[in-house]
């Protein structure tokens, strides 16, 4: 995603790049309807309807993300993880809109941080026009916070995977809504809103931080997030025996499992091309090429590495491989070559299998494999770019380590303030009997029972 300076009190309509130009020699037109009726109005609609589809694309993510989780997970606690789901997606998108969206795009601030507010009510006439800058590429202030605000919930939804099957609802829900709400648009901030990575680091190593759509801004930031959240809460009851055994806790549905992530894959065509933030024909069927081969061949690796280190074809390391290839190309998708994508896929799809299985023998238990997924690949994926993407690998490097050693040092703090306020974890008599009856009284099967062969 470009760094966009908001609400730019200029009236000049520069270049909308390959899909057509704003004439910049030509009078500024006066009014929103006066510009519709000029040669560019074509042009503009085209990537302003773009970019609404992708941001609608990243809000199917959500429904990926619920069946994802919901699958990896038992059944006595589906309604638990869909109630979570709705609730990240609806209060992310009003905090993003009461503070967060102004506090990650703040304009001139001092580069770490900037206090937030309320987006306008409306914006029309003659203002509709001043906000048509070259910096917008070619859309309205809505689209472009809504697009924004479809990423925004994304961070805490990482999160709620991680912390699935054992986590106290109240806890959780004022600790996703600070996390989104706060602490998610600071490290946007710093680079896509202007800040100090947005070229603060060229002095230091000759090139500039790129994080195109968000490899470590969104996925290493939630990735890192959930697991400090992890560390706190501790693993699932009888997860970890004596003797450094594992115990499996079987997901109920690998059907809900594999629909959640064709559904994130299609998503991921609006996550990352729509982060063009334009119709550009070359840029944006580049963006879906690279985006397309990094997950398929993610998916392969996972195969194929999972088969050998555990003998057997696993079918939940195939998704996260294909997921984990999707988030290592999301920092660089518009400046890798096709082949190279390829390559940062497979990568990704094979570092998730070892981190899965690392993160198991430090007794860090994450149902889904978010923090291997989203945390591990969304740092490699960053780094990516200054082997593959044109970026310089110490930028690269010095970029991921900063936000993700801010997503956990700030996620630890919050999670741990909530621990000892409100608290983090169910009791183990809840646990053991489902969230879904412990914390809401509302079986999502409760027609399903044993059925005995007749005889």
């Amino acid at each position: 995603m470009k760094t966009i300076p908001r609400l730019l009190p200029t009236l000049a309509l520069l270049s909308l790049g390959a899909v057509g130009a704003f004439a910049q020699d030509a009078a500024v037109p006066a009014s929103y309807e006066e510009f519709m009726a000029g040669p560019d109005a074509a042009a503009f609609t085209i990537s302003n309807l773009w970019i609404l589809i992708a941001a609608a694309l990243v809000f199917i993510m959500h429904l990926g993300f619920s069946t994802v989780e919901t699958g990896l997970t038992q059944s006595k606690n589906t309604v638990n993880i869909l109630f979570k789901n709705v609730f990240i997606v609806c209060m992310g998108a009003f905090t993003y809109a009461l503070w967060g969206f102004n506090a990650m795009y703040p304009g001139e601030f001092n580069g770490i941080f900037a206090f937030g507010s309320p987006i306008p009510n409306t914006i029309g006439g003659a203002d509709v026009v001043a906000n048509m800058t070259s910096q917008y590429a070619g859309y309205t202030y809505w689209t472009d916070f809504i697009f924004q605000a479809m990423f925004a919930a994304t961070a805490a939804t990482i999160v709620s995977g991680a912390v699935a099957e054992r986590i106290k609802l109240s806890g959780f829900m004022v600790y996703a809504t600070l996390l989104v709400m706060f602490i998610y648009p600071i490290t946007g901030s710093w680079e896509w809103g202007g800040g100090w990575l947005n070229g603060g680091l060229n002095s230091l190593f000759g090139a500039e931080f790129i994080d195109f759509a968000g490899s470590s801004l969104v996925h290493a930031f939630g990735g890192w997030a959930a697991l400090a959240a992890v560390i706190i809460l501790g693993p699932r009851s009888g997860k970890y025996l004596s003797g450094g055994r594992v115990r499996p806790i079987l997901g109920h549905s690998m059907p809900l499992t594999t629909i959640g992530v064709f559904m994130l894959f299609l998503g991921w065509f609006g996550f990352n091309g729509g982060s063009v933030l334009s119709a550009d024909p070359q840029a944006v069927s580049l963006v879906f090429v690279t985006t397309a081969m990094a997950g398929f061949c993610g998916g392969l690796a996972s195969v194929f590495v999972s088969w050998t280190v555990l003998k057997k074809p696993d079918l939940s390391m195939a998704l996260n491989g294909v997921l984990a290839g999707l988030v290592g190309i999301t920092a660089g998708a518009d400046t890798t070559g096709v082949w190279s994508s390829c390559l940062v896929g497979a990568i990704a799809g094979a570092l998730v299998v070892f981190s899965v299985i690392f993160f198991d023998k430090m007794k860090i238990d994450d149902p889904v494999g978010a923090i291997s997924v989203h945390g591990v690949c969304g740092v490699w994926g960053t780094v990516a770019v200054g082997i593959f993407g044109g970026g310089k690998f110490m930028t690269q490097l010095v970029g991921t380590l900063s936000v993700s050693l801010f997503a956990f040092v700030c996620s630890f703090a919050l999670f741990y303030l909530v621990k000892v306020t409100i608290g983090v974890r169910v009791s183990k008599e809840e646990e053991n009997g489902g969230l879904d009856l412990g914390e809401h009284g509302q079986e999502a099967y409760p027609d399903f029972q044993t059925v005995t062969p007749q005889m």
